[in-house]
């Protein structure tokens, strides 16, 4: 059943994509990752900007991006973390699978003064770091204070987004990050595509009130217990958990009433 919905996946995604390239103008609202000449210049003069010139800091900048096999988000992360001590103290606690989940959006990626290469690409570089911890919350209110085209890989920012809103079951904002992803940024990964392509689909079976949509909720319940956030909001969900649960075992009893009255005739 998961190899049939995978290749179910594969040609919805190649469907949807034939059918935008279509119908739109050539490269009108493509999104495309930049060349790594391009963003290693661009990071090379961040590195200058905030001063980093000494000869130590150039060999270990030049060592990353001789690495080709990473990603161009990669190398721009790790050069953001060699020319700022926030930058790296705020990917480093992302990717901690032990460090506590942020409550808010760092006020780096809310700095005026800081440039937009730097609140872009780091804003992009946390959010995946949050979003592979599932703290989906504060990936999404990242992502939302920066655009996919001020970052080096728009097809990360938009599957990353596409990702949360789908966890939180923001079914309208999921559905139009993902027709971005697959009719604009059309030289992403297969991965993204395919994966986007599955969320769509399953977007396609929920329902508000059924007991699939208590089972999302259940478990975006589980999910934020297991991040130590038993707080308000979590509390919240139970109840309205626990609410329909009991309108729906209600509307159970009256059908198996009805029924009987009707046998009893």
């Amino acid at each position: 059943m998961w190899l049939s919905s995978l290749a179910l996946a594969v040609l919805f995604a190649g469907t949807v994509r034939a059918q935008s390239e279509a119908k739109k103008p050539t490269a009108f609202g493509a999104l495309e990752a930049s060349s790594a000449e391009k963003a290693k210049t661009q990071a090379q003069a961040w590195l200058k900007d905030v001063g980093k010139t000494d000869a130590a800091t150039q060999q270990r900048f030049e060592s990353i991006w001789s690495q080709e096999e990473r990603t161009l988000l990669d190398r721009v992360a790790d050069t953001l973390a060699l020319g700022d001590a926030t930058a790296a103290r705020l990917l480093t606690e992302a990717r901690d699978p032990a460090a506590p989940a942020p409550m808010k959006v760092p006020d780096a990626l809310r700095d005026a003064k800081a440039s937009s290469f730097y609140k872009a690409n780091l804003a992009l570089a946390y959010a995946r770091a949050l979003s592979n911890r599932r703290v989906h919350e504060e990936a999404l209110e990242v992502l939302k204070t920066v655009h996919a085209e001020q970052v080096v890989d728009p097809s990360a920012y938009l599957f990353h987004r596409a990702v949360a809103e789908h966890a939180l079951l923001k079914k309208t904002e999921a559905n139009r990050t993902i027709n971005r992803l697959l009719e604009d940024a059309v030289f992403s990964p297969e991965r993204y595509k395919t994966v986007s392509a599955l969320m769509l689909l399953d977007m396609q079976t929920w329902k508000d009130k059924d007991l699939g949509a208590v089972a999302r909720k259940m478990e975006n319940v589980e999910r934020r217990l297991e991040l130590a956030r038993g707080g308000p909001q979590t509390q919240k969900l139970q109840k309205e958990i626990i609410a329909r649960l009991d309108e729906l075992i209600k509307e159970l009893e009256n059908k198996a009433k009805k029924k009987g009255g009707g046998g009893g005739s």
